[in-house]
């Protein structure tokens, strides 16, 4: 019987009631002696010691919530729903990572592995829970640790040690994967079924990434043949990889424990087992990395939004003094900004030309949204469902929010080893089963571990080699340009180089019907996208009175597996020996990432993505129109190649004293694609933080642990802004008794830290709670009221459409909506903290360019502050936290809490609110190869 966590360590989701009338029907008893738990692996009578090839010293760890196993049975799913049980290894890593959160300060080195795994390589005689040969090969083992279950692949051959990977992911992952590859097509909802989350996330990126399967073959084939040798390994790789997992797929078929979702969906039947689970072939692999780079390495984008706010900022000042008041808001290269590379090289992108060329700015009001959705039926055609549409294509076409994850370094001159520290990981939301696994591969040409994405498991993403680790964060810079070509004939012909041609026309067809997993009625549509050799269409608009069409261009699209390359380099012994090489290796990865790496005596740093050469004067801010004089350098269409900036002009960075990332800018004058990189960022908490304890020395592990983990309770706004605010309002005595009080509050939360923590562990109720719900409530109204009067309606609206005002927890925001964890990363602070200097007199480099809380008087400016103050603590904690379906309404803590969002039939519970990585490494290095 699988294992159940006791109540008092989560907090367990509700079983939907379309789950509880099945049960009811369900013969459970029947389907539980069949169908609980796969074919027993081999229980092992000898095991692999610690590895020689590590050369960590036991100080290497990490973690990845909920737990490696992704995939449960039928019976295992519908225990779940009823009782709350947990198929082995699905959820015991989420405990230790909630914990973190009340036990951070009593840290010790001993006690790290409390909250993380141990990820030396090997697997401990006396930690062998099984061993298997999959399919009975004999050129691969894989065995799996007690205490995560995690797969330590080993093989003799290449083939075999690929094989092997692949049979694992597909133990651990095999739904999810299939749920991927078909998001990447655009055919969820045809096969998961119609619910408006499906709806959304299958519009969302169809509209990024629109690839018919032979785009999707020619992104394989144009990869191998530009990377000679590596290229051909790639190819093995993954023709082995598939072969392992659809190995799998055959095994669990005929032995009936496939994941039961299959079932649940309408693809198996639970009692005759009739229907098919299909193989995985290598465009999966392309189209569910289309998934993986839009998610998370595609900055750029937002230019037609960009230019809406610039027209909105000139209507209302002028021109020049529009693009004043633009230009200071949207903080380009501001010198207060903090920053990873932070010695003072210069890296220069994406900065503002003297005279820009080119521009294509739509006449006002021109602009209209492309259609994607057409002919309705159903349930696709209520407004639900249309409002899902609208609320997908705003988050595809907006200024890019592509952020996450978050990185603290430090060089062994610091610390009280002599070697390197980090603590690193990538923040990409909390699924259940979750998008990473983890993972141990062994074998020629390959010894990694550590985590990949599920369905790309054939090389371990981020993670560890034999003497070194690397980990990413988004970076975000600008790879996305828009085109503004001019049509001719009709709406669907533009002119490419003076000649009218016809778009292309690529759509998908999906239709679902209700089933047992989700009971959405009947319905379907057409999703439809017109493609120039600019890219696809995304808005229309005219510009000038001519009309046209606005072209997104990405310098990954149809270059989604190029990646691959950097990858297998990465996992490499024979060719990562040394910072140089790590670089190296990023360099050949075209997705925006920011890549860190630290082994026993260097650190390093690498900002990754094929960034465009633009032709002189063209401002990557604005659409420019589409002709030859504009392209990028060399720009060939039909395979979407060009000039890149070299290497060199990449940040890059090789044994500062520290590096921190939180998706903030990366150094002085290189310029992101998402605004908000101002005075103020979350980027900040890791930075003060570390910047202490480099200057302090002897810094240790458990400290860097501890920088990272009181930065993941910060809350951004109350450390870092609210003391100004404070000092505005206590520039005279406050009389309002109301107002005084919340004062009080508010300061007495910001002395004792400004952290949104439990009053003790498992209490469920935030020390401060009232502190906090004031300010939760105070900030959108006092943003308002300090911006909206000075810039007016229509430009307030249009700014807060480019960047956000608040990103609190509680608030529905990124990729995953609320409960996703990551916070603090879009908002006003930087804006309100250098208008709040200005007011006070400070001195404010790059400040903005006029002074808006009270015009710029003091006491006018303490007026507005104390009246939106008093509105907000006058407010419920039932109004400030309406609830939702996880939450009743006023419950603070649930509303700030993560949750583990299903992507299957397991449910989680859901724990206390970090902002932190979702996989994570803490790594020192004792010595080196």
């Amino acid at each position: 019987m699988p294992r159940r966590t006791p109540r008092t360590a989560l907090v367990r989701l509700r079983t939907s009631r379309r789950f509880t009338r099945f049960l009811k029907t369900a013969s459970i008893c029947v389907l539980v002696g069949g169908l609980l738990s796969p074919l027993a692996q081999t229980a092992a009578s000898a095991a692999t010691a610690t590895a020689s090839n590590d050369y960590c010293g036991g100080r290497c760890s990490d973690i990845l919530p909920p737990g490696e196993n992704g995939n449960a049975t039928l019976a295992q799913i519908l225990l779940n729903q009823a009782f709350g049980t947990q198929p082995s290894h699905a959820e015991d890593q989420l405990g230790p990572y909630a914990n973190l959160a009340s036990g951070y300060k009593g840290l010790t080195d001993a006690t790290i592995n409390n909250f993380f795994n141990d990820s030396s390589f090997g697997v401990p005689s006396d930690q062998v829970a099984s061993t298997e040969n999959p399919a009975g090969r004999s050129d691969v083992t894989i065995v799996r640790d007690k205490k995560a279950g995690v797969p330590h692949i080993t093989g003799s051959t290449r083939y075999g040690t690929e094989f092997g990977a692949g049979y694992a992911a597909a133990e651990d992952r095999l739904w999810l994967m299939d749920v991927f590859r078909h998001v990447g097509r655009g055919q969820l909802t045809s096969f998961a079924g119609g619910a408006a989350a499906n709806q959304g996330l299958e519009q969302e990126f169809y509209r990024n990434a629109p690839y018919t399967e032979a785009d999707l073959q020619a992104q394989i084939d144009n990869a191998v043949a530009r990377n000679g040798a590596r290229g051909q390994q790639a190819l093995a790789d993954a023709d082995a990889y598939l072969a392992g997992i659809n190995s799998y797929i055959d095994a669990s078929d005929s032995g009936r424990y496939f994941p039961g979702e299959y079932d649940l969906t309408g693809h198996k039947d639970p009692i005759t087992n009739a229907g098919t689970i299909d193989h995985f072939k290598i465009t999966d692999l392309v189209a569910l990395a289309s998934v993986i780079g839009t998610l998370f390495g595609s900055g750029g984008g937002g230019e037609v939004n960009n230019a809406v706010s610039l027209l909105a900022a000139q209507q209302k000042y002028g021109a020049e003094e529009g693009t004043k008041v633009w230009e200071s808001f949207r903080e380009r290269n501001d010198p207060e900004a903090v920053l990873t590379v932070h010695d003072g090289s210069s890296f220069p992108y994406g900065g503002r030309p003297d005279t820009a060329q080119g521009e294509a700015l739509p006449d006002a009001g021109s602009v209209t949204q492309e259609p994607l959705v057409y002919d309705r039926t159903g349930s696709a055609a209520t407004a639900a469902a249309k409002s899902t549409s609208t609320a997908a294509a705003k988050s595809t076409l907006s200024s890019s929010h592509r952020g996450m994850s978050n990185a603290l370094v430090v060089s062994g001159k610091y610390t009280a080893s002599g070697h390197p520290i980090a603590v690193f990981g990538p923040q990409t939301g909390y699924f259940a089963p979750q998008l990473l696994m983890l993972q141990e591969i062994q074998g020629p040409g390959i010894s990694a571990r550590g985590a990949s994405f599920a369905g790309l498991s054939m090389y371990v993403e981020l993670g560890r080699g034999q003497d070194y680790s690397w980990s990413a964060t988004t970076s975000g810079q600008d790879i996305i340009d828009t085109y503004a070509v001019e049509l001719c004939q009709d709406d669907h012909h533009y002119l490419y180089h003076g000649t009218c041609t016809a778009m292309d026309e690529v759509e998908q067809k999906n239709s679902w019907s209700p089933t047992t997993a989700d009971s959405t009625p009947a319905g379907s549509y057409t999703m439809k996208v017109w493609r120039t050799k600019y890219g696809p269409v995304e808005y229309r608009a005219t510009v000038g009175g001519k009309k046209v069409a606005y072209t997104t261009l990405r310098s990954s699209y149809l270059h989604e597996a190029d990646s691959i390359i950097g990858f297998q380099m990465l996992n490499d012994p024979d060719y990562v020996k040394g910072p140089q090489d790590f670089q190296s290796a990023a360099q050949h990865i075209n997705f925006t990432f920011n890549w860190f790496y630290a082994d026993s005596r260097h650190t390093a740093y690498y900002n990754s993505g094929d960034n465009p050469v633009r032709a002189a004067g063209v401002d990557a801010e604005f659409p420019v129109w589409a002709q030859p004089a504009y392209e990028w350098r060399n720009w060939d269409p039909d395979t979407n190649t060009a000039d890149y900036t070299p290497a060199s002009a990449h940040p890059n960075s090789i044994d500062q004293d520290y590096y921190v990332s939180w998706n903030n800018k990366q150094a002085k004058d290189y310029t992101t694609a998402s605004w908000g990189d101002g005075s103020v960022h979350r980027g900040n908490l890791l930075d003060d933080r570390v910047k202490k304890l480099v200057a302090a020395g002897g810094v240790t592990r458990t400290q860097l642990v501890q920088a990272m983990a009181d930065a993941a309770l910060a809350d951004l706004r109350a450390e870092d802004v609210l003391p100004k605010l404070l000092k505005v309002i206590n520039s005279s005595a406050v009389s309002d008794p109301t107002a005084a009080a919340a004062v009080n509050k508010l300061q007495a939360w910001s002395t004792a830290g400004a952290r949104r923590t439990e009053t003790s562990a498992g209490s469920k109720t935030y020390a401060d709670a009232d502190a906090i719900r004031i300010l939760d409530a105070w900030w959108p109204l006092l943003v308002k009221a300090e911006f909206e009067p000075g810039l007016g309606s229509d430009l307030y609206t249009d700014l807060t459409g480019n960047l956000s005002i608040d990103e609190a927890p509680s608030a529905g925001h990124g990729p995953t909506g609320s409960h996703a964890g990551s916070s603090f990363q879009y908002g006003w602070w930087s804006y309100v903290d250098k208008d709040i200097r200005a007011v006070l007199g400070e001195n404010v480099q790059g400040g903005l360019a006029e002074k808006y809380c009270g015009g710029g008087d003091l006491g006018s400016c303490r007026n507005i502050l104390i009246s939106t103050l008093d509105q907000a603590a006058g407010m419920t904690a039932a109004q400030v936290y309406p609830g939702d379906s996880l939450c009743s309404a006023g419950d603070q803590w649930c509303a700030d809490s993560i949750v583990q969002r299903t992507l299957g039939g397991i449910k989680h519970g859901n724990i206390s609110w970090q902002n932190r990585p979702t996989f994570q490494q803490v790594v020192e290095y004792t010595s080196h190869r």
